[in-house]
């Protein structure tokens, strides 16, 4: 598998190559300096300067089995990672820096997701009480119980804050296939934002409030698979005026975590193509 690490410029419609890989990297956050992306691969965690683009390893101690849900503070200074373990995965926050991670969730298991503006709170999702289907849930950045915000009505995934964190867009299947819903975020007034025949995960508004990412798969795709023909699209936050602006081999690992430029100009995201034989 080769892995394309790209950024996406909203006012040329350009696309920029920020990084080659002939291995598996996920998951793109652009971190709030502007300066430098942070991805995952092989169970670590790598920060990618812009002005040199390459993979330095951050030390996460003994967290060496990441999955692709990991995200950094509005302030910059700290990482939330999800690493699995025997209970499967868990949250924990470390230094930007790098360091000794330090659990926050209390169950497992749990995937983080997203990040409220004030960097108080945390919204993740996780399956609870021996059953399988995923819901939202949020909890302090310093741990404390959690609140849960959905209910089982299917599966609910990839919540991110709007940037005045009164919201909470996500996805869900809970009257079909996974369309894009929004919630306070105190998970009141829950609705779709639109209906329609593609399978529609990883909602990701613009830090201006300006534009919602999301990314699109074929209709009657099962779940969030890689290596399909995917789109990624952009609406208005209240999901009008939507539009494919990208197409390519992706879907599990291209935009699961927040993936925006701090100005709002571009976002970042991972394609992928067969290695050739």
């Amino acid at each position: 598998m080769k892995s394309f690490l790209e950024i996406y410029t909203l006012a040329s419609q350009s696309v920029h190559q920020v990084l080659q890989a002939d291995t598996l990297i996920e998951a793109p956050n652009w971190e709030p300096s502007g300066q430098s992306l942070l991805i995952n691969g092989g169970g670590r965690l790598y920060r990618v300067p812009l002005d040199a683009p390459r993979m330095i390893p951050v030390d996460t101690g003994f967290a060496q089995s990441l999955n692709n849900d990991h995200g950094i503070s509005p302030d910059g200074s700290l990482i939330v990672i999800s690493n699995h373990r025997d209970r499967g995965s868990e949250m924990f926050l470390l230094p930007a820096s790098g360091g000794e991670p330090r659990l926050i969730s209390p169950d497992a298991p749990s995937w983080w997701h997203g990040w409220s503006p004030d960097g108080q709170t945390l919204a993740y999702v996780a399956a609870r009480g021996g059953r399988r289907v995923i819901d939202v849930y949020t909890i302090g950045v310093n741990g404390g119980p959690e609140t849960r915000l959905t209910q089982g009505e299917g599966h609910c995934d990839g919540p991110d804050y709007a940037p005045d964190g009164s919201q909470i867009y996500y996805n869900c299947d809970r009257d079909g296939h996974a369309q894009i819903w929004v919630m306070g975020a105190d998970g009141s007034n829950q609705r779709k934002l639109f209906a329609d025949d593609q399978v529609n995960w990883f909602p990701h508004p613009s830090p201006d409030g300006a534009h919602l990412l999301y990314l699109a798969y074929p209709t009657g795709t099962t779940g969030h698979p890689a290596n399909l023909p995917v789109a990624l699209c952009l609406a208005n936050p209240d999901g009008t005026h939507r539009r494919r602006v990208l197409e390519f081999t992706g879907g599990q690992g291209t935009i699961n975590v927040p993936c925006w430029a701090p100005d709002s100009s571009a976002f970042a995201y991972v394609r992928y193509e067969p290695a050739e034989s």
